[in-house]
C-alpha cells in the first residue's frame, strides 16, 4: 500500500481548441498541471477512436495494485483500452 494518496488522472496539454491529455500518476493533492510520478500514456479526443488512446496497461495495473485510485474519465479510458487489445 502506498504511504501517500496517489491517483491516475488526465493532465491537459496541447493548444487552445486542440486538447490533448497525458495520463499520469500523481499525488492526489497536487495541482493537475503539477509534478507527476509517471506518465502512462496519452489521449487525443479529436484524433478519432482508433488512434486517440495509448496506454501502458501493465503499468496502470501495477499502480492500481499499489493502491492508486483512478478518476472516472481515466477509468472509462482504461476499460476502452482493454477492449481494443
Amino acid at each position: 500500500m502506498l504511504e501517500r494518496m496517489v491517483t491516475i488522472r488526465l493532465m491537459r496539454i496541447g493548444k487552445k481548441h486542440h486538447p490533448a491529455y497525458r495520463i499520469v500518476v500523481q499525488e492526489a493533492r497536487r495541482k493537475t498541471k503539477g509534478i507527476y510520478l509517471e506518465s502512462l500514456g496519452h489521449y487525443r479526443p479529436q484524433d478519432g477512436k482508433g488512434a486517440a488512446l495509448r496506454v501502458d496497461l501493465e503499468r496502470a495495473k501495477l499502480w492500481q495494485a499499489r493502491g492508486a485510485s483512478t478518476s472516472p474519465t481515466v477509468r472509462t479510458l482504461l476499460k476502452r483500452a482493454q477492449v481494443h487489445q
